[in-house]
């Protein structure tokens, strides 16, 4: 969350597999410390309020780039993490290697897909009637755009305000219309006929990593379409399958949540209820449970498991250190005992995961620090010369699944030892290098789900949330990452109150005249998805889509005065998926 703060089978011979056995991770023996956790890698790794808001290889293509634990900022996207730096320089060099790579280009070179709808052109929806919930400033009534002078705000969606006279209204939305593809709906479950996700499948079929963006971390319908798009993609054939849900949840969650939908081990409701806890209450929502439940199903008939993974370092369970430490007991004890020292100041926190990160940001400042160096002692001592990347570890050698262990608790460890815009770079970058790490030890095709201000190119918050999930997987594979966010004229949510600790129902009203939501929702679909990198050609569009303007990105806490940030479209993403209502998601508890 953003703050404010399985048999082997061949190979399908993607980029990055690269398995000395030749085929996936097995998803179904348990891994080396027995855990029944899923392999990657060398042996794999295993009441309504209104109006309201690693991996050190090359790049496989040219790249395009774009504690108290700084609480302000931990409450605006929401959860409490960090990243190692893109390069070493930037963050604790013994976290991870450097990565260099060119800057990011303007989006140019693709083509885009032609609307074959055969929809006539017309607004269709009328602004500001019928909407639900639709509190704030109704749509059409010349107010101000809500940002107090920013991103061209007091004009009625006028394109006039972005700077650019060409860029009428008019020309705007015609070339809108002409790129939009209509989704015909958001239900997950209702896949035939799929010609409209067909046209979203074609807008990522390149990208080895899809990040699909939460405008917000509660609403249904964004939760909705995001799991039609993984079961549709999940289910194609060869290569264009896309097998890996990786969500913004610890490593050591997501390793459970892959055990439960590849083996059933464990209740669901009972996982989620332990790990989806503090900062990642979010996802505690029938929603979430309906996408396992599914990929669950799914795996009882297929031989092609469909896999979940956590990249991000707020917590790590105490399951993790047993990993890491029954490894060493098994098959390397010299390294026993110095292991179990360096973990033992992490070991002593609370058991319970809310508990425990309350803790951890509560100590003082030098005892986070120390307990950094000790988590990054630890990962050296597995990571050094005696590791090794082979398909079966032998004297000496530590399998990279255990080095990456090491490695994810060094970062959390890390991230706590730092504050404000540097800790929020960390994270963010930890959280791609740990998803990139993932794809390419199991060589298949990775949907990650989280936070449009995570997923995006740029930050709406670049004073304290410098470098964004996005930029990275961007530096570190260039167009094999791309990035959809998600829009909406209004949305319905579940989001915490500040002071407050359980989930209570907001709503954000309609767009207001003069942002971008606005103008996208006079296109004549209801629903619909837009590739913003075939929009060049429309010179009007592509200076629409490139400027800034007010915003919706809605935080886990319920923050209205950061819910409307300026944002260029076409600097954020490579493609939107805008929906005209969102309903508040469905919390289980």
């Amino acid at each position: 969350m953003i703050p404010t703060s399985s048999a082997d089978r061949p190979s399908t011979g993607r980029p990055y597999g690269g398995r000395p056995d030749g085929g996936r991770p097995d998803g179904d023996r348990p891994g080396e410390d027995g855990s029944g956790a899923g392999r990657a890698g060398e042996d794999g790794s295993g009441g309504v309020r209104a109006g309201a808001v690693a991996p050190g290889a090359p790049a496989r293509r040219p790249v395009r780039s774009g504690l108290v634990l700084a609480l302000a900022a931990a409450a605006v996207l929401g959860t409490v993490s960090a990243a190692p730096a893109v390069s070493a320089e930037r963050g604790a060099g013994e976290v991870t290697g450097t990565v260099t790579a060119p800057a990011r280009t303007s989006h140019t070179g693709h083509t885009g897909h032609p609307n074959g709808t055969g929809h006539p052109n017309g607004t269709g929806h009328p602004n500001g009637t019928g909407h639900p919930n639709g509190t704030g400033h109704p749509n059409g009534t010349g107010g101000t755009g809500g940002m107090g002078g920013v991103g061209g705000t007091g004009h009625a969606d006028a394109a006039s305000g972005t700077g650019h006279p060409h860029a009428s209204d008019r020309a705007v939305l015609a070339g809108l219309n002409r790129h939009a593809h209509p989704l015909r709906t958001t239900a997950p479950g209702d896949q035939r006929p799929a010609g409209d996700l067909a046209a979203l499948a074609r807008m990522t079929r390149d990208a080895e990593i899809i990040g699909f963006g939460e405008v917000t971390h509660g609403s249904k319908e964004v939760f909705d379409v995001r799991e039609r798009l993984f079961r549709y993609l999940a289910t194609r054939p060869g290569d264009a399958a896309v097998t890996t849900f990786a969500l913004e949840q610890p490593w050591s969650t997501g390793i459970r949540l892959d055990t439960w939908v590849r083996t059933g081990e464990g209740d669901l409701r009972t996982i989620m209820r332990e790990e989806f806890q503090g900062d990642y209450t979010s996802w505690r929502t029938e929603e979430f449970h309906r996408l396992f439940s599914w990929m669950r199903e799914y795996n009882r008939t297929h031989e092609r498991q469909l896999r979940v993974m956590g990249n991000d370092i707020g917590d790590i369970g105490r399951e993790q250190y047993a990993r890491v430490l029954g490894w060493a007991e098994r098959h390397h004890p010299a390294l026993l005992p110095a292991l179990r020292e360096r973990y033992a100041g992490l070991l002593a926190l609370p058991a319970d995961r809310g508990s425990r990160m309350k803790a951890l940001t509560e100590l003082p400042p030098a005892q986070r620090r120390s307990l950094a160096a000790d988590a990054q002692a630890a990962h050296r001592l597995l990571s050094g010369p005696a590791s090794g990347t082979g398909s079966a570890p032998g004297p000496g050698r530590v399998p990279a699944r255990v080095v990456q262990e090491a490695l994810v608790i060094s970062q959390m460890a890390t991230m706590y030892s730092l504050g404000g815009a540097e800790l929020h770079r960390f994270r963010d970058d930890s959280m791609a290098r740990n998803t990139l790490w993932w794809q390419r030890g199991t060589g298949e095709r990775v949907l990650a789900a989280a936070h449009n201000g995570h997923l995006a190119y740029r930050s709406a918050w670049p004073q304290q949330y410098p470098v964004t999930q996005g930029a990275a997987l961007r530096d570190l594979v260039g167009d094999a990452y791309v990035a959809i966010g998600t829009s909406v004229h209004s949305a319905g949510f579940l989001a915490k109150p500040q002071g407050g600790d359980r989930r209570e129902v907001f709503d954000t009203g309609v767009a207001h005249p003069g942002s971008n939501e606005h103008m996208l929702d006079r296109v004549r679909h209801r629903d619909f998805v837009i590739d913003l990198r075939g929009t060049a050609g429309d010179r009007a569009t592509a200076a629409w889509l490139g400027a800034p303007r007010p915003t919706f990105l809605v935080p886990a806490t319920y923050v209205p005065s950061v819910m409307r940030e300026p944002q260029s479209l076409a600097e954020g993403y490579d493609v939107i998926v805008h929906l005209h209502r969102a309903e508040a998601a469905t919390p289980f508890d």
